[in-house]
């Protein structure tokens, strides 16, 4: 969860609602914390490995958890785009964003076509990295002369009003739950804990200790970056950032962390989008032996021992959608897509019985409706991509099913 979202999130929630960017903030790690709880209330009945695509398969049937899947699969695809773009827009030259991010993609396709793919000890040592550039963003954004602040009553609401100091646009309800939408790209992460229900010793105690923990430590880093962010930019300046951290830094003076940051933020992506490469390949395995996928992505290479059809299907779509589209809208489609899974993850876990319950069903209530809720006030291209790919899977898998029988 610590790691590229921090870099990329907070300049397009920023454009969307200036300083309302921390009440939305709020609501999505609110949000975030009623889906941990279901993913761990499951993960502890349910200790294997899938996620919420066995735990809607157990609770709700066959076509609830492909639609969990599949929206796994193309949220997490998005991802895929997200941390290419912002490892660009950290490490590449200007105007070569592009081609840099789409080269990185098929480096990590074929280093993880090879079976090389991230070790709990390089996790470790990315998260280190990434800790440390924050603490020095942090210092050098404390250090620089505080951005202009105006107070204004924005939309007659007293609450986003005062939060909406110097934004660029009206922040009323809707920019604020938008910018929530965008800012829970920068928490997805967790529900990975849960998918390791295999691996792990003691999984119905470990597994929701794990994810409520790092939940917690995600929050209190987001928070401390994000209020340093704005008071040393400004919500229009971060808004407009395509290196946000960087500028940070350097409105610091620090000009010679500018490099350090560069490198945490280029380090963390890389990171991130391997582990997700990784991740997508085996959930398309399991989906396509499933039959919810083509069959033919079920293949497993006999050498090197990964999903290598499924990954090289993903690397190609991820080459195409970092060529057309910017992070903003990666992080859109992400975001749809994630809520969506967790809004699954959610009702399966309000049909938990007693015995099975860990914490009480009005939570994940809550997590439905607020996973609804950012879904409709996401930037409106990346609700119509989202539902156009969510209904071509659909079909799809209907199609296969016809055929099949």
């Amino acid at each position: 969860m610590v790691g590229a979202g921090v870099f990329a999130a907070f300049a397009p929630a920023a454009s969307a609602a200036g300083w309302g960017l921390l009440v939305g903030l709020a609501i999505a790690a609110v949000i975030a914390y009623c889906n941990a709880t279901a993913s761990a209330q499951l993960a502890a009945q349910y200790p294997s490995s899938g996620g919420t695509y066995l735990y809607g398969r157990e609770r709700l049937g066959a076509g609830w958890g492909f639609a969990a899947g599949w929206s796994f699969v193309i949220g997490k695809t998005a991802s895929c785009a997200a941390m290419a773009l912002t490892f660009a827009a950290y490490a590449a030259p200007a105007g070569w964003e592009r081609p840099v991010a789409a080269l990185a993609v098929a480096a990590l396709v074929a280093v993880n076509y090879f079976g090389v793919t991230r070790t709990a000890l390089l996790t470790r040592v990315l998260v280190v990295i990434c800790l440390l550039v924050l603490a020095v963003v942090v210092a050098a954004g404390l250090s620089a002369p505080a951005a202009p602040i105006s107070f204004a009553f924005v939309g007659g609401n007293p609450v986003t009003a005062w939060l909406a100091m110097n934004a660029p646009m009206d922040a009323d309800a809707y920019a604020v739950l938008q910018s929530a939408g965008l800012l829970f790209f920068a928490f997805a992460g967790y529900a990975r804990i849960a998918t390791m229900g295999e691996e792990v010793r003691d999984p119905a105690r470990t597994i929701p200790r794990a994810i409520l923990g790092a939940l917690a430590i995600a929050v209190a880093v987001y928070v401390v970056v994000a209020v340093v962010s704005l008071r040393t930019l400004g919500p229009e300046a971060l808004g407009n950032s395509a290196a946000p951290l960087v500028d940070v830094a350097v409105a610091g003076g620090w000009d010679w962390a500018a490099p350090v940051v560069r490198f945490g933020a280029a380090a963390a992506s890389l990171g991130a989008l391997l582990a997700l490469i990784s991740g997508i390949g085996r959930t398309s395995l399991a989906m396509a032996r499933e039959g919810d996928l083509p069959r033919a992505l079920a293949a497993v290479h006999p050498r090197y021992r990964v999903p290598h059809r499924a990954e090289l299907v993903l690397g190609a779509v991820v080459i195409a959608v970092v060529l057309v589209a910017d992070l903003r809208g990666a992080i859109a489609f992400s975001s749809f897509g994630v809520l969506l899974y967790y809004f699954i993850a959610n009702l399966s876990a309000f049909t938990q019985k007693s015995p099975d319950r860990r914490f009480p069903r009005w939570l994940q209530i809550l997590g439905m409706v607020g996973c609804l809720v950012l879904v409709v006030t996401l930037p409106p291209l990346g609700i119509a991509a989202g539902v156009a790919v969510l209904a071509v899977g659909i079909g799809g898998r209907m199609l296969l099913r016809r055929v099949r029988a």
